[in-house]
This record gives C-alpha cells, sequence and structure tokens, in this order.
C-alpha cells in the first residue's frame, strides 16, 4: 500500500459500539465507503475499537469487501471462495496469506508493466491517441480487479467528449483501430 507524505504513520479510525467510525486525523465521523476510498487512494489506516484500543482493521476490511459483493461488485468467485474456506484448520493455511499477498503485488507489477509496455509502443506514432484512449479502456476494466473497484468516471469521460457518430463510422473506426493494433502487434511478434 502507499503511503501519502500527509502523515508519519497509519491514520487512526476508532470504531464506537454504536458502529460509528471517528477519523481522528479529520476530526470526523465517517463511513466505510470513505474507508474504501481511503484504500483505493493508498492510504494507509489503522481502525481501533473505541473502548479496548483492540486492533478490528482486519475485520473492517472484510467487512467492506462484505458489502462490495453485496452490492454486485464480485470479484470473488465462488469457487475461489470454497477453496479459501477449505484452507482454514489446513496444515498449509499459515502460508496462504503471504501467498495471496505476493500473488497480488505480482498483478499490480504486471498491469504496470503492461501499461508501461503499451504507452512506449505507441508514443511516437499516429496511433497514439488510439492508444491512449485503448488504455483507458483497459485500466476501467483492470478497477474491476482492484478491493472494491469501480471503473471511474475519469477513464469514462475521453470517450464521452467524442463527437456523435453514426454506427457505421463507429464500426469502421474500429476496424481500423483493430488492423492498426494488428499490425503493431505483427511488428512487436
Amino acid at each position: 500500500m502507499k503511503k501519502t507524505a500527509q502523515t508519519d504513520g497509519p491514520v487512526i479510525i476508532k470504531k464506537y459500539a454504536n458502529r460509528r467510525l471517528y477519523n481522528t486525523e479529520s476530526s470526523s465521523y465517517i463511513t466505510l465507503d470513505h474507508l474504501a476510498a481511503m484504500t483505493r487512494e493508498g492510504r494507509d489506516f489503522k481502525v481501533v475499537d473505541a473502548k479496548t484500543d483492540e486492533d478490528i482493521t482486519h475485520n473492517v476490511l472484510t467487512q467492506i469487501i462484505m458489502e462490495e459483493e453485496a452490492r454486485g461488485q464480485t470479484l470473488l468467485p465462488v469457487n475461489f471462495l470454497r477453496q479459501l474456506i477449505a484452507l482454514y484448520g489446513d496444515s498449509m493455511q499459515a502460508m496462504v496469506p503471504g501467498y495471496l499477498e505476493a500473488s497480488m503485488d505480482s498483478f499490480r507489477r504486471n498491469q504496470e508493466q503492461f501499461k508501461s509496455a503499451v504507452e512506449g509502443a505507441f508514443a511516437n506514432s499516429p496511433f497514439a491517441e488510439i492508444a491512449k484512449r485503448n488504455l483507458q479502456m483497459f485500466e476501467a476494466a483492470a478497477e474491476a480487479f482492484k478491493p472494491g473497484g469501480a471503473a471511474t468516471g475519469a477513464a469514462a469521460k475521453p470517450a464521452a467528449a467524442a463527437p456523435e457518430k453514426s454506427k457505421d463510422e463507429e464500426i469502421a473506426a474500429l476496424k481500423a483501430q483493430l488492423s492498426a493494433l494488428k499490425d503493431q502487434v505483427d511488428k512487436l511478434g
């Protein structure tokens, strides 16, 4: 998780018996949605029980995932969840958190490498704008893999800002883009 320069350590969030969350940094009550946004921004935080000072960050993050899944933002396939549950109590249970964390780090690195490769391949070509739009669409789709991820409006704006085209014009433009991309892939291969 990235840490911002705004704080020296994690932001302390206190959870009260009435289920309210209090952000000690901003001196305000917040919601689970605020914590999800902080996570997406890379803000480090620690959630503690206001009465016992017990660290309950894991429970709250799990609750955020449950709410995202309930909203239809399904990221965890049923088969994966079954396999994960089956590992509880298994002799390999202690190794699972490290393995999952390493796998997620690898996924993020691959995503960044892919993004850099696509930007580099099209940087000085006439297809740079096409590649930029395609990359924005890829990033919007990749948001689904981020915890609680949802496509942002910023990723969708460039496509929405384009002038209205007829269906035939759009199909022709897409075919031209596809052909150009195939040519680029052939050259790279």
